[in-house]
């Protein structure tokens, strides 16, 4: 979907306020960004934690930047599995990395910093609380260095607003051209799989913890990759019937996951578009995780009611996505899925409300919310048809 496409998609977000509201609101904005009222909340002790606070956050958002590269650059490096073997000192460091050690220790003070890495007093540098997980997670190290991509596409931000530019983001996805895979590369395929495999474990450890698959007896999960959800729900729950569909070329790749891991048996793998193709029918409940964000408003809808006609009554759709955060949440994500999603040229960021009342309109009765341990990654939905 091009920028201007998108952007006509947008919900209205947000109630109108009183026009006294408004009225409060311009007057409060005049006096905040008024000459003397910095030196009035700097020189008074009841607003100068305030004001200290204000000016820290947003020299972190203008340094948010900073921060990326100084990050990539650490995963370029290989930093965070080198330190998780041992601790190493700044000239072991820069001759590992062929670097000056002026260079190096900029980098890995800068790390430090950010908590990525910690000083180890005479060992060195070892890692710290935020490195551990880099170190830990081979898909959260793809994630970040296919950030670069995005980076790169944000270098003019106007460009990419005003839909002036070709981001190379719309290269990566092979589907990006729609649901035939004629001229797709099988190196863009096998890419994008892998990206998306590898950064699902997070997800998966969500889902399982969340729902009780126990009570169902056949589960189809769409769009579902190289089926790295559908092999470790085949592998908590042996007596479940599993279903995995999605675009032939990737469903080729997940069949030979499911044969390797010897659940083939049991886990049976659809080559097919769910825009133009049927669902597989059988299954009382469907998956879809983080597909529908992927994509603009009209497919979703239809995907929905092809879901809810498929499924027999009492059938359940589980929707795991990156959702907008709720009024009163700090959005974690917000800002990075907006341009995430508008540098791949299709689907939008959509606030759990929007996505039940999308689920409501494609005919479920009732969509409730899953309490979800970590809800950063996915909000879960949970939609029942009577």
């Amino acid at each position: 979907m091009k920028a201007l496409d998108l952007a006509k998609s947008l919900p209205e977000t947000g109630r109108v306020r009183p026009s006294w509201r408004q009225q409060l609101d311009h007057k409060l904005d005049q006096w905040m960004t008024s000459p003397g009222f910095y030196r009035w909340a700097i020189s008074n002790p009841l607003t100068r934690w305030v004001t200290r606070r204000r000016a820290a956050q947003l020299f972190e958002v203008m340094a948010g930047f900073v921060h990326s590269q100084v990050l990539l650059a650490c995963v370029r490096l290989n930093l965070f599995e080198l330190l998780r073997e041992q601790p190493m000192k700044l000239e072991q460091l820069a001759q590992h990395c062929r670097m000056h050690a002026a260079a190096m220790q900029r980098l890995l003070q800068s790390a430090v910093a950010l908590r990525l890495l910690e000083v180890r007093g005479n060992q060195g540098y070892g890692l710290g609380p935020l490195g551990a997980p880099v170190a830990a997670d081979p898909g959260l190290r793809l994630m970040i260095e296919h950030n670069a991509v995005l980076f790169d596409d944000m270098r003019d931000p106007l460009a990419l607003l005003r839909d002036e530019m070709q981001p190379h983001m719309q290269a990566y996805w092979p589907y990006m051209n729609g649901d035939n895979p004629q001229g797709w590369e099988a190196e863009k395929v096998a890419r994008y799989s892998e990206l998306m495999s590898a950064s699902q474990r997070f997800v998966i450890e969500e889902l399982l913890a969340s729902y009780d698959f126990s009570a169902h007896r056949q589960v189809l999960d769409i769009g579902g990759g190289k089926g790295g959800w559908v092999l470790a729900l085949a592998q908590q729950q042996p007596s479940l019937k599993l279903h995995l569909m999605d675009l032939p070329p990737v469903a080729a790749l997940a069949a030979e996951r499911m044969q390797k891991a010897g659940v083939a048996e049991r886990v049976t793998v659809h080559g097919g578009s769910f825009i133009s193709h049927a669902l597989p029918a059988g299954a009382d409940l469907v998956t879809l995780v983080r597909v529908a964000h992927d994509h603009p408003d009209a497919v979703v809808k239809a995907l929905l009611v092809k879901i809810f006609q498929m499924l027999p009554s009492g059938g359940r759709l589980l929707l795991a996505e990156p959702m907008a955060q709720p009024p009163g949440e700090p959005p974690v994500a917000d800002a990075y899925f907006h341009f995430y999603l508008l540098a791949m040229g299709s689907g939008r960021l959509r606030s759990p409300q929007e996505l039940r009342a999308l689920m409501l309109e494609a005919g479920f009765d009732s969509v409730e919310p899953v309490r979800n341990p970590m809800p950063m990654h996915t909000r879960l939905l949970l939609g029942q048809k009577n």
